[in-house]
């Protein structure tokens, strides 16, 4: 875990601006800001465009009573992809931006799920208490309501008699 982070934080960053400055060395330095900068105002457009069809999509599916897993970790991936793009560098740019692209999205939520499932194993409670290929009968009935009775009256203008 610590070899992660190490490389997340201390080894990313390096070959970043290793990249950069070679990059301005071979062109010029505001080819290097240059590029930073429209990296990070596509990326925006796009992370806005694709939040915004990701948020409609999961609001649909909810609406149908569906669990809207696939545009979840679309949005997972759109916001890890809004960290990448405000980090400066060519990488992170690069990974930034696919994860916003719909068809490279779905080769990496393709990739997270088999990564997922080989590592992780689903189980709810009912199923942990009771031995596999067991099920429990709970016998029911329904109580009908009492009926409510309303006996009818005649009523007649001028006798005091029932007919």
């Amino acid at each position: 875990m610590l070899a992660r982070l190490l490389l997340l934080f201390v080894i990313v960053p390096l070959v970043e601006l290793t990249l950069l400055s070679i990059l301005a060395d071979k062109t010029h330095w505001w080819v290097s800001v240059t590029l930073v900068v429209v990296t990070g105002f596509i990326g925006t457009l796009l992370a806005r465009s694709q939040g915004a069809k990701t948020y409609r999509r999961i609001h649909e599916a909810i609406s149908r009573g569906q669990i809207p897993t696939d545009a979840l970790i679309d949005a997972g991936m759109i916001l890890a992809a809004g960290a990448l793009l405000l980090t400066p560098g060519m990488l992170t740019d690069v990974l930034g931006i696919s994860l916003l692209v719909p068809w490279c999205r779905d080769w990496y939520r393709l990739r997270l799920v088999r990564w997922f499932r080989a590592r992780f194993t689903v189980q709810t409670a009912s199923t942990a208490e009771r031995p596999a290929g067991r099920s429990e009968v709970v016998d029911s009935y329904v109580v009908p309501p009492k009926p409510t009775t309303i006996e009818p009256t005649t009523i007649e203008s001028g006798s005091d008699e029932p007919t």
